[in-house]
């Protein structure tokens, strides 16, 4: 029924890795007689081999069970290996096996970098250093078997010539995570290594079982009047897209393609007696040139940039969501008030130039309406949308496997992170479509809807909460705020103070750490490229104040400030004197304090390899 790999093309699930001194050799253990593949230590080349040669060394060569080549990562003068070494299966997808990566090995070689000099080997040090963040890469999946890329109507509307390609070209490159690493595997055809993942999340809820009798069940005739148990698979889905892919406060709006940051493609699947039904929706960051520089503050100023081009670079991006999915409906949660609404209505100004009718843009100010437990008044907003849900559809196929529905549209959903209010929505939206579905399918009667089974209610709200952690920790680094509305459909004091921490935590690592994470980010992607031709400053090298700049000392030297001033007021009864040297430690103390507010940004931790093409 679905896209499959031609079977001379499978791909390799099992392999056995032998770590000789001058070369690694990945030789498939999954029953093929496949060729063996040679690895060069020195640098990188790679090579087909009928079998395992005879080591000239006396050395023990080291062994390894590996499930998968991510691919390869060129540095400055070494080559890296990064392979799978443990995977879990999470379930199956359209009858196909699905697992996440549970821990990656990254496998330098390097060994001609001893011909470098010093310079060059600190850099490569540092460069190798950020790709070790690869290691600890959440939300990583992949089939042997199926594509992952694809949404269920993009797979089942392959041609006949498509399906019989391997999967990495059957792929969608926006949301191949490993699509830049599977370059030079892709040189040396070796497509039976040729392994795609994608980031994300792949959430498989717990089968749930009840008992129904259907009436009016004639749209189908395969339905009976009376219908014993019913078994429902469903399934969620994110793929992120990595062309503007990177952390919460580097990567905001758009680049001049009109590609958005944070885009997240969420599908939702329902599989019952085998009937599939699939309904897609999208997430993405307000595609205008604009972004949120970190300095120190906890939420700082928006800073629009080059306005005049925005109706230009939003309309790129809604034309090439027209191309892939049809009509769009954009719904804008920001707040129509404050920095947020400034944002907005440039935005709104932009969508005056696209709207069509194709192309609608909808602003729901989501805290004035829902505040900050209410949001049970979302069904304002879907009474708004139901229209555009209505007449557009989703995809639904029957038990042979042919369209009976199609999905011709799209529900893009932003906030200002496009995580936590975008979340809440999204599982509405997803929420009432599939008790639509339900509906179609004779499951639910006219009135009944999802809530009225606890078991099913709870499994689903479960599984969206799930789905916004996950894109959330990818994106910001910790889970979902407001994830205890969806997770229990109400507010909680415990899920109140659990978003009080991680709003804390977000602050901390925009500002001290994912300058780096952006760096290794863009190391794996490949859009930073290391080059020996390139003007190159090593990730570490500062220059200015910068170079000098240290959150650390500045605070010991303000608290050490404050603490004497402190001692010294307690001494003034004793000498006069005192008073004035409290002054002085007190005033050194605002002086520094002042000179960090002022210049918050050198104080950051920035990323330093790539600035995004404006």
């Amino acid at each position: 029924m679905m896209a499959k790999a031609d079977s001379e093309q499978k791909l390799y699930t099992r392999m056995r890795l032998w770590e000789f001194p001058d070369q690694y050799i990945v030789e498939p253990t999954n029953g093929s007689s496949g060729s063996c593949l040679a690895i060069s230590r020195e640098d990188g080349s790679m090579k087909l081999i009928d079998e395992l040669q005879q080591s000239n060394s006396v050395q023990v060569p080291k062994i390894r069970t590996i499930f998968g080549v991510i691919g390869m990562l060129k540095l400055l003068a070494g080559s890296y290996l990064l392979v799978i070494t443990e995977r879990e299966c999470v379930g199956s997808y359209l009858g196909h096996p699905i697992f996440k990566v549970s821990s990656l090995k990254i496998l330098p070689c390097d060994h001609s970098l001893k011909n470098s000099t010093a310079e060059q080997k600190k850099m490569e040090g540092e460069f190798s250093s950020l790709i070790n963040v690869a290691e600890r890469a959440s939300g990583l999946f992949f089939s042997y078997d199926t594509n992952l890329t694809l949404s269920t109507q993009r797979l089942h509307d392959l041609g006949d010539e498509s399906k019989l390609l391997p999967l990495w070209r059957q792929a969608d490159p926006r949301f191949l995570w490993n699509n830049y690493m599977l370059e030079v595997l892709i040189d040396n055809k070796l497509d039976p290594y040729l392994l795609p993942v994608i980031q994300g999340n792949i959430l498989i809820s717990v089968i749930f079982s009840f008992w129904q009798w259907l009436q009016n069940s004639n749209r189908f005739q395969y339905f009976q009047a009376a219908i014993g148990k019913y078994t429902i698979d469903v399934t969620l889905i994110a793929r992120r897209c990595t062309r503007r892919t990177g952390t919460r406060m580097w990567r905001r709006g758009a680049d001049s393609d009109g590609y958005v940051a944070n885009f997240v493609e969420s599908e939702q699947i329902v599989q019952l007696n085998g009937y599939t039904a699939s309904f897609v929706q999208v997430r993405g960051s307000i595609p205008l040139l604009w972004e949120q520089i970190v300095d120190l503050t906890y939420k700082p100023k928006f800073e629009i940039v080059r306005l005049d081009e925005a109706p230009r670079v939003a309309e790129r991006h809604f034309l090439d969501l027209r191309k892939r999915y049809g009509s769009v409906l954009a719904v804008d949660l920001v707040n129509q008030h404050g920095s947020e609404g400034r944002l907005s209505e440039k935005f709104a100004s932009a969508m005056q130039y696209i709207v069509s009718d194709d192309v609608r843009y909808l602003h729901f100010d989501f805290h004035r309406i829902c505040g900050h437990v209410h949001f049970e008044r979302l069904s304002i907003l879907y009474d708004q949308i139901v229209d555009f849900l209505t007449k557009n559809r989703y995809l639904l196929l029957n038990e042979k496997g042919e369209k009976v529905e199609e999905q011709l549209g799209v529900v893009r959903t932003n906030c200002i992170d496009c995580l936590d209010r975008t979340n809440v929505t999204q599982s509405m939206i997803g929420r009432n479509m599939l008790e639509c579905q339900l509906r179609r399918l004779g499951v639910f009667g006219g009135d009944e809807t999802i809530i009225s089974h606890p078991n099913f209610d709870e499994n689903f709200k479960i599984m969206w909460a799930n789905h916004g952690d996950d894109i959330s920790i990818q994106y910001s680094g910790t889970p979902a705020l407001k994830g205890d509305f969806v997770r229990c459909g109400q507010r909680t004091v415990q899920g109140i103070l659990k978003d009080g921490w991680n709003a804390l935590m977000r602050y901390y690592l925009n500002n001290f750490r994912d300058g780096t994470k952006q760096d290794a980010i863009d190391l794996l992607q490949g859009h930073y490229i290391v080059s020996v031709n390139r003007d190159m400053t090593p990730p570490s090298q500062k220059g200015g104040l910068e170079a000098i700049a240290s959150i650390r000392l500045a605070l010991s030297l303000v608290f050490t400030g404050f603490f004497f001033a402190t001692m010294s007021l307690r001494q003034v009864g004793t000498d006069v004197r005192h008073l004035l040297f409290a002054v002085m430690w007190a005033a050194l103390s605002l002086v520094i304090a002042t000179f960090v507010r002022a210049n918050g940004r050198i104080f950051c931790n920035r990323p330093r390899l790539h600035q995004p093409r404006r």
